[in-house]
């Protein structure tokens, strides 16, 4: 029910009293919008730190995963190369009971195989060990790296915190004057005007003419144009960048006044003819 008769009240508004009320919020928004320029790049830098800070917790996190399997692998190795050792000493006793060549050769060469599996399992090993080393000096530089982000991070957040705290009290009154404001606005129109106000570079939605001129994108406007403006009969927008345009007086914009030209003033000329002179004479 109060929604119903928030949009009578503002339907029933004249169109000058619809302009002026989006100007007075369009003022608004300006100052909210300045300080968010007081923080200026803070909030980016603070949210680009703890996505840092975050990247580094999940790459020491499996750094150290990855230098875990490297580890357990070396173990595994080790427990291969003991067992080999096992059989060969198993395969040095049956040697001493063969019963031909035959059988001695084959013994024979089943502990030159466990010999190049250890051999092997000794070379993978040391390879993971060079890993593991490796692993363990990405995790030191990345931990002394996430040290340093930290400590950037709370300075960074300290100084935020302090101008938020500083600026939250203007921005939160702000920010209930708009809302009481949009609710005197025709909702199309205030629509229209957050469309503009967000696809423009400056924040700015409607603006008054300046010097002939919209004062958005400065293009010159056409007198039948300004005089429309002027009337305040209807919603013009700039024909080039679609800002909706008011007249300064409605803005409370004492427009300059037309300086006056002093008239020209005539030179007389000293030289005198040759009749003037014979005159003269």
């Amino acid at each position: 029910m109060a929604k119903k008769n928030v949009e009578k009240t503002s339907s029933e508004m004249s169109i000058e009293e619809r302009l002026k009320n989006l100007y007075q919020l369009q003022t608004i928004l300006t100052e909210i919008d300045n300080i968010r320029t007081i923080r200026g790049e803070l909030p980016l830098e603070v949210q680009d730190l703890e996505d840092e800070v975050e990247g580094l917790h999940t790459r020491i996190e499996k750094t150290r995963s990855e230098a875990e399997e490297i580890s357990k692998a070396i173990v595994a190795l080790r427990g291969e190369i003991e067992e080999s050792k096992m059989k060969i000493d198993n395969y040095q006793q049956q040697i001493d009971n063969v019963r031909n060549s035959r059988e001695y050769d084959l013994i024979n060469k089943e502990i030159e195989f466990k010999n190049l599996e250890i051999q092997l399992a000794e070379k993978k090993i040391n390879e993971a060990k060079v890993a593991e080393a490796r692993k363990q000096e990405l995790i030191q530089k990345s931990e002394e790296e996430l040290d340093n982000r930290t400590q950037d991070l709370e300075l960074k957040k300290n100084e935020l915190d302090e101008i938020v705290i500083e600026t939250k009290a203007d921005e939160d009154k702000l920010r209930e004057k708009a809302k009481a404001l949009e609710l005197t606005i025709e909702p199309r129109i205030l629509h229209a005007f957050k469309r503009i106000r967000k696809n423009s570079r400056n924040g700015l939605g409607i603006v008054y003419v300046q010097r002939d001129a919209c004062g958005g994108c400065f293009a010159k406007i056409p007198p039948q144009r300004q005089l429309d403006v002027r009337m305040r009969k209807k919603v013009i927008v700039c024909e080039y960048c679609g800002r909706i345009l008011i007249d300064p007086e409605l803005a409370g914009v004492i427009p300059d006044a037309p300086k006056e030209e002093k008239p020209r003033r005539r030179r007389t000329s000293r030289k005198r003819t040759a009749v003037e002179e014979e005159s003269g004479e």
